[in-house]
């Protein structure tokens, strides 16, 4: 997938994210925000998966810890969704991890639990 395609993806994602955050508001849990946003990406036709396994692999061996992606939109980019009084560097480094991990260009950090969400959506990239 090229920059432009990556682009035009990232632009529906802000758009179905401010839709559930208008609908439903700041204050809920993470995971009534990802069933929500799984549901309006979908109705505008996006593939979305959700908590996704990534294998992490230590000196060449497949190790047994469980990492998962909240959201993977159409098989490139990574969502890490959030319901916090603030994003702490820790978040931050989580998605930035997940990139480097899976090799992909583009992520999301998207927090609900802020009163006007262009606050709380965070875009991340990794040799974009």
């Amino acid at each position: 997938m090229n920059k432009q395609e990556l682009n035009q993806i990232s632009k529906i994602i802000l758009d179905a994210s401010i839709t559930v955050h208008k609908e439903m508001g700041p204050g809920l849990l993470e995971s009534v925000y990802e069933a929500c946003l799984v549901e309006e990406l979908q109705l505008r036709n996006i593939t979305v998966d959700s908590q996704v396994k990534i294998p992490f692999m230590y000196k060449g061996k497949l190790l047994d810890k469980d990492f998962r992606i909240d959201l993977f939109v159409e098989k490139e980019i990574i969502i890490e969704l959030k319901a916090v009084e603030i994003i702490l560097p820790v978040h931050e480094a989580q998605l930035i991890s997940y990139l480097k991990l899976t090799e992909k260009k583009l992520g999301f950090l998207i927090n609900f639990n802020v009163p006007l969400l262009k606050n709380g959506f965070n875009r991340f990239v990794n040799n974009f």
